[in-house]
């Protein structure tokens, strides 16, 4: 018998493996500052790329006014204790109400947190008789969910219809074993790629399958749809998505999240949400300051507008240039490179320091060996100056990238901490 550390000692795991290289710098890298297009790293003003403000919305004068009006009103801990015994408020249930009547819905669920709220949602909706088929780029909240899962489940190739519905087929003749139903989860916009999902192929397969479609929307709320309502409204399926969840962490630049659907599923989840159930309230700070940013949402056009303008120009300027972004069809922006992971901080380093340009890198395992990926979130707050200093870094930093500059550097590092 092992001690159960040993395993932890021994292998930090694929990312962990870095730590002595990265964290700090690749990996929780302290961003200072007042949040906005330009920010504060290591000393040194970067034009951040990182942050998921999409509308602009953290640094806005009227929301800190509210913000700090709810906190000298209420202070921080207001209500206390879970809403089911003393945390419950008017102002809880008006947020939940104008939150489902902005995504069309008829009741909508506070939740305190997006990740553990989904998971929580998955866990409650299914029993062990029941079947989930879940696209496999899902965010790692829904794989986490699923996971508690105690009955089957099963993968289909990212957006990819015929699998789909070939694991459909797989999951209705297990149903039909078990007496279970079927739960389909996507995302309304997948965070690494940028893609949407089809949502509106997967809708028109009900009519071929039994099954409820639940949607994480965490990027598409408040950036996509004529309103802004999202991925299900930009593809004219809304009211076909049967449980609608987002987040208050993109958009709406704050703490917190919401389930939506019919009433009667929103009651059940209300009663068998584990993770709210027994869970302190959402604070009044972030429940005031949601209701604010709901309202600059519905009546301020202007900011998705704002928004969009910069995703395309910034989008645009990066095919002129010959560069991957895949096949995005959101504001997520990824830059897809070939190299390794010493050559990608190598690059991420020479972007920071030389450039100005703080954005995120994702290498292996998230994506396949082999391939760099620089994420970038435009925002409201960004300019086209920001857009035009990054395109011009990104053309510099791609030539040192294929001709060898960042091999070398990474090769010299390597030899100078005797690897």
């Amino acid at each position: 018998m092992r001690d159960l550390f040993d395993r932890i000692i021994e292998n930090k795991g694929p990312l962990g493996k870095w730590a002595s290289q990265a964290e700090g710098y690749f990996v929780f890298p302290k961003l200072e500052g007042q949040i906005s297009n330009r920010m504060k790293f290591n000393g040194k003003e970067v034009i951040t790329w990182s942050i998921n403000d999409y509308l602009g919305l953290a640094n806005h004068p009227e929301v800190r006014k509210v913000d700090a009006e709810a906190a000298a009103d209420h202070g921080a801990a207001y209500p206390m204790g879970a809403r089911m015994m003393s945390g419950h408020t008017d102002l809880h249930e008006q947020l939940q109400n104008e939150l489902a009547s902005f995504v069309k819905k008829e009741a909508a669920y506070l939740l305190n947190f997006g990740y553990q709220g989904i998971m929580s949602a998955i866990d409650a909706l299914v029993t062990k008789d029941d079947i989930i088929v879940y696209d496999v780029d899902s965010h790692a909240c829904i794989i986490d969910g699923v996971r508690l899962h105690m009955g089957k489940r099963f993968t289909y190739q990212h957006n990819d219809m015929d699998s789909l519905e070939k694991n459909l087929e797989r999951a209705t003749k297990m149903a039909e074993q078990t007496g279970g139903g079927i739960l389909v989860i996507s995302e309304g916009v997948f965070g690494m790629r940028g893609e949407q999902g089809r949502l509106k192929e997967i809708v028109e397969l009900k009519k071929k399958f039994k099954f409820r479609l639940l949607v994480d929307d965490a990027h598409g709320f408040g950036t996509l749809g004529k309103t802004g309502a999202g991925a299900g409204e930009e593809q004219g399926v809304q009211e076909d998505i049967d449980v609608y969840f987002a987040t208050f962490a993109k958009s709406m630049a704050s703490i917190g999240a919401f389930l939506a659907g019919d009433k009667e599923v929103i009651d059940y989840l209300k009663y068998n949400l584990r993770s709210q159930m027994f869970a302190k309230s959402l604070p009044m700070i972030f429940v005031k300051g949601a209701l604010k940013r709901l309202d600059m949402l519905r009546t301020m056009p202007e900011l998705k507008n704002k928004l969009w303008e910069n995703v395309n120009a910034l989008q645009n300027g990066l095919k002129e240039r010959g560069f991957d972004i895949g096949t995005t069809q959101s504001c997520v922006t990824p830059v897809y490179l070939n190299g390794s992971i010493p050559e990608a901080m190598a690059l991420v380093k020479d972007l920071r320091e030389n450039y100005g340009i703080f954005c995120s890198i994702v290498v292996y395992p998230v994506i396949p060996k082999g391939l760099i990926l620089l994420r970038m979130i435009p925002t409201a707050t960004h300019t086209l100056e920001d857009i035009q200093v990054t395109l011009e870094a990104f053309s510099a930093i791609r030539s040192r990238l294929e001709n060898g500059t960042y091999k070398r550097l990474s090769q010299a590092v390597a030899v100078a901490m005797g690897e």
